[in-house]
């Protein structure tokens, strides 16, 4: 649905109640689009990315395999004296 600015002005109401309810609404302004109005979107609350990360970090620790340490995952490049093979 594309209003004029102008028209929006005195059906504003109705054109938020409309673009909340999924409709596009294009606002024109001497008849190029100008402005959509979509509805907010809110984001999950404090508890609920606490439970999110949770349930990710014990997703994570399930799925983590040990593995050589760091400071010597690169041993099998170097022979016992040291120098590359």
């Amino acid at each position: 649905m594309q209003v004029s600015v102008t028209e929006a002005k005195g059906q504003l109401t109705e054109l938020v109640r409309r673009a909340e309810a999924g409709d596009e609404v294009i606002l024109t302004r001497h008849g190029h689009a100008a402005v959509r109005l979509v509805p907010v979107k809110t984001g999950p609350d404090r508890r609920s990315r606490r439970a999110l990360l949770e349930a990710v970090r014990t997703a994570a620790s399930v799925k983590a395999t040990t593995g050589p340490n760091a400071a010597r995952s690169q041993d099998f490049l170097y022979g016992a004296d040291g120098l590359p093979e």
